[in-house]
């Protein structure tokens, strides 16, 4: 699966993907080959940080 660009978006496909399907960020990335820093990156460019506690950005 590709993932969005834009970060608005991005951010609402992994949580929705982190809370229904993936029990952390690295299950997610590597199951979809995502760069787990450049989603990050991109979350963080909006104001929102992974919490590793809650399995979401926040």
């Amino acid at each position: 699966m590709e993932l969005p660009n834009d970060p608005a978006i991005l951010l609402s496909v992994l949580n929705t993907k982190l809370r229904d399907f993936y029990p952390s960020l690295d299950a997610l990335c590597s199951d979809l080959s995502a760069d787990r820093d450049a989603l990050i990156s991109k979350c963080r460019s909006i104001g929102y940080e992974y919490s590793e506690k809650l399995n979401q950005f926040i």
